[in-house]
């Protein structure tokens, strides 16, 4: 907001003296993680900025950690980079399966939080739903338990003997078993700690949904799914999928519950980076993380794309 003319001298101190707060309050949120960035370009095994960095001579810098994350684990590392080497990184390389188990994941919980969370939400928000608010709170407590009490409940409740899940051996069926150390259980776990986020979102774009249009459709003959689906879904649509992405961030994060209920051959991207920092210290898990930072903020930028778009369809902002 511009400062305007008629501002008094007092008034105008504050302007400056907010906006210089606010950088400040900024730089103490991403500094942090801007921080993370130059270091992953370090020449040197080092966690800090060497002499030759912080003059910023070109050999103290190097690729050589996010050479390391293609590298690591594969057979012949060393082969020349043609199809065999490539067809090596694909099916060896640590960080390659990491990052498949991980899409995998978020991928198959976004979608079930998506689902669940936007049926969840048309519920909630019906004026006739008893004990809404009581529903809502039990729904949303993800968000409020620390991670740790939810992942030490799923574990002890997916280990236990007598839930029915789906087995692949001898044809697809029925049968008894744990789901701890599974990825079903893995994706079942995330999907609830991501189904608050899409609830929240739905609901909030549910708030100015305009219920005459349901009417209108009914009124011209249409049946209560082809209504949903024509009219409600295009409508609440932004809002399902900036959930949906919430979701999936929650999902990618998410080392606590993966440490909890995966094997040892269930390994993610967060996982992975735990194991690095406990076994074998290495700024390639710098190189990671500033990957997924790069990732975030795409993903922000979508969200705050379909904020926008959904503020246009409702009319709450200009087009």
């Amino acid at each position: 907001m511009a400062l305007p003319v008629y501002a008094s001298p007092l008034e105008r101190l504050w302007h400056y003296t907010y906006l210089v707060i606010c950088a400040l309050i900024l730089l103490f949120l991403i500094a942090p993680i801007i921080i993370v960035i130059p270091l992953s370009f370090n020449a040197e095994p080092y966690f800090t900025f060497t002499e030759k960095m912080l003059h910023f001579d070109p050999s103290g810098y190097s690729m050589r950690w996010y050479d390391k994350l293609v590298t690591f684990g594969m057979q012949n590392p060393e082969a020349e980079r043609g199809a065999a080497f490539w067809w090596d990184f694909w099916h060896n390389a640590t960080w390659m399966q990491v990052t498949k188990n991980s899409i995998i994941i978020g991928v198959c919980a976004t979608l079930l939080s998506a689902g669940l969370g936007t049926v969840a939400a048309l519920g909630l928000t019906r004026p006739e739903m008893p004990f809404r608010k009581q529903i809502t709170a039990v729904l949303i407590s993800p968000m409020i338990v620390p991670i740790i009490i939810s992942a030490t409940g799923m574990f002890f409740f997916y280990s236990g003997q007598w839930l029915p899940i789906i087995s692949l051996s001898g044809g697809v069926h029925m049968e008894w078993g744990r789901l701890a150390g599974t990825y079903a259980g893995i994706i079942l776990a995330h999907a609830a700690l991501g189904i608050p986020f899409v609830i929240i979102t739905v609901t909030a774009t549910l708030s100015g949904f305009d219920q005459s249009l349901v009417r209108a459709a009914a009124s011209l003959g249409a049946n209560p799914r082809t209504a949903f689906f024509r009219v409600v879904m295009p409508l609440i649509l932004p809002g399902v999928v900036s959930g949906g992405l919430f979701a999936f961030v929650t999902s990618f994060d998410e080392v606590v519950a993966v440490l909890f209920i995966a094997n040892h051959d269930q390994q993610t991207i967060p996982r992975q980076m735990w194991n690095g920092i406990r076994e074998q210290i290495s700024p390639a898990i710098l190189a990671v993380a500033t990957i997924l930072v790069v990732i975030s903020i795409a993903l922000l930028a979508t969200v705050e794309l379909l904020r926008r778009r959904s503020e246009r369809l409702r009319g709450l902002s200009p087009r």
